[in-house]
């Protein structure tokens, strides 16, 4: 398994410097964030510069302020159309593929009004019409789509990885996949580990934090038994960091690669 960090945890002014870090710190790879407004695709000049010099970048984190699931049809075809571009700069240099939440911050059952204003039924309608065209964009061009289950507090639609496998089943299209996180599922799932084996078919990306959402080993997730499921499993995807330091990144991030590859 490759281990990459998100290009914000790094040191560095440009990519080229963040991945020097990066590489000597114990990771293979940069996870890259997509903003919106197109901004990833402004990006395209820089980033096949760092191609260019070697850098390693497989993977998108949206980093949008608004989501495929969002209630507003605007906003729902805005992230359509942004991730769309993300997916085809991604091509271009290379990579696998986009993640997605069904969305982010915008509605939880667990507060109030606790009701959203959307049936589960329409909720449902709509994040299949997104993954299904942005599925058969990624189709075309060798690349994946990938649906991340968030915690009931962030997201109230889609919160487990099987919620996530029902979708990408639905969309009958082999370029939308589940991306996990193992921070989300210690909330959500009752037994993470054999979540992860029932996901396995359709798990094509992990990201690494902690119980706390620090980085690993400041917590209590049981690590060695959630990379030995991944094994076990035949996952070929990475391990992507996305959490908060505790600690300096010149020693936190060193401390982390190490271990999680004491695992691996």
């Amino acid at each position: 398994m490759r281990v990459s960090c998100q290009e914000q945890l790094l040191p560095g002014r440009t990519l080229q410097e963040k991945f020097a870090f990066a590489v000597d710190a114990g990771f293979d790879a940069i996870e890259l964030r997509g903003k919106g407004e197109r901004h990833f695709e402004s990006r395209l000049p820089e980033l096949e510069r760092a191609r260019a010099d070697g850098v390693v970048m497989p993977t998108v984190c949206v980093d949008m302020a608004h989501f495929i699931g969002d209630f507003d049809a605007g906003r729902r075809r805005d992230a359509i159309d942004n991730l769309a571009s993300q997916l085809s700069v991604i091509a271009q240099l290379g990579g696998t593929g986009v993640m997605t939440p069904a969305s982010w911050g915008q509605f939880s059952r667990r507060l109030p009004p606790f009701e959203p204003p959307r049936t589960p039924e329409d909720d449902r309608k709509v994040l299949l019409e997104a993954l299904t065209e942005l599925g058969e964009h990624a189709a075309g061009l060798g690349v994946l789509i990938m649906i991340e289950p968030l915690n009931r507090y962030e997201n109230h639609m889609v919160n487990s990885l099987a919620q996530a496998v029902e979708l990408c089943e639905a969309t009958g299209l082999a370029s939308v996949r589940v991306a996990g996180d193992t921070y989300h599922m210690n909330i959500e799932e009752d037994d993470p580990c054999a979540s992860l084996a029932a996901a396995a078919p359709w798990l094509a990306h992990m990201q690494v934090s902690e119980s706390n959402r620090n980085q690993p080993g400041t917590g209590h997730l049981d690590w060695p038994a959630h990379l030995a499921t991944l094994d076990a499993i035949g996952y070929q995807g990475d391990l992507a960091l996305e959490c908060r330091l505790r600690g300096e990144p010149e020693l936190a991030l060193p401390q982390t690669a190490a271990f999680l590859r004491k695992f691996l």
